[in-house]
């Protein structure tokens, strides 16, 4: 698993704070754990191909 937060599909621009943000749906516990773990990967990176809907739609 890679943990490239730029080319993650839940990495998204958050309008209200003004900055880049994972969007992953973390209850507190799994975000705590995700974050004063050991793991150099993330648990939860799914890679963003945007041309992936391109091909479905041709």
């Amino acid at each position: 698993m890679a943990s490239n937060c730029e080319s993650c599909e839940y990495y998204d621009y958050d309008e209200d704070y003004g900055e880049y943000l994972c969007k992953m749906s973390m209850d507190e516990d799994e975000y705590l754990r995700l974050i004063t773990g050991n793991n150099k990967d993330c648990p939860y990176y799914k890679y963003y191909d945007e041309y992936k809907s391109v091909q479905k739609q041709n």
